[in-house]
């Protein structure tokens, strides 16, 4: 937790995730004093993150996949999420964690397929990361994998594993 100059908490306002010039996770927690109304962010690693967020928090790009979903399934899926972090001991919502609650923790990702993902372009990256899952789910796979990657681009785009 950090204090202001003025004495006060300062509140955790945000957390987004990020990827380092070396692919590796990020968050940039946003903090705001209530009193004095000092802002500062702090970009570190999720295990040092941790220490600077108050309360439970949804990450910008979960919270983006959260407010997408139709009227009727957010609020559900979204205590469904909090109940999850909860009973993981978990204070941020990321969109891993997003996708874990949703399939009672059952998928992980290899970290090389984790690099994978991020080249493909934003504007479909959330929903490629859900149909890989819900592969791995259907095949009973608890870990989404660069050979399952390749398959589901085979299967979707019928191209086959570029040998580099």
């Amino acid at each position: 937790m950090l204090v202001c100059g003025c004495g006060r908490w300062m509140h955790t306002v945000g957390v987004d995730e990020r990827l380092d010039e070396s692919g590796a996770q990020t968050w940039l927690v946003r903090t705001e004093c209530q009193g004095c109304g000092l802002r500062v962010g702090l970009d570190s690693s999720p295990d040092q993150a941790m220490a600077l967020v108050d309360r439970l928090m949804w990450t910008d790009e979960a919270r983006h996949v959260l407010d997408r979903m139709p009227p009727y399934v957010a609020p559900l899926l979204g205590h469904e999420v909090e109940d999850y972090a909860r009973s993981t001991g978990n204070r941020v919502i990321t969109f891993a964690l997003l996708a874990q609650a949703r399939h009672g923790g059952a998928v992980v990702w290899e970290p090389e397929a984790e690099r994978r993902l991020e080249n493909i372009p934003a504007p479909v990256r959330a929903m490629a990361r859900v149909e890989l899952e819900r592969t791995a789910v259907e095949k009973g796979q608890s870990e989404v994998t660069v050979s399952l990657m390749e398959e589901v681009k085979a299967k979707y785009f019928g191209m086959a594993a570029q040998k580099s």
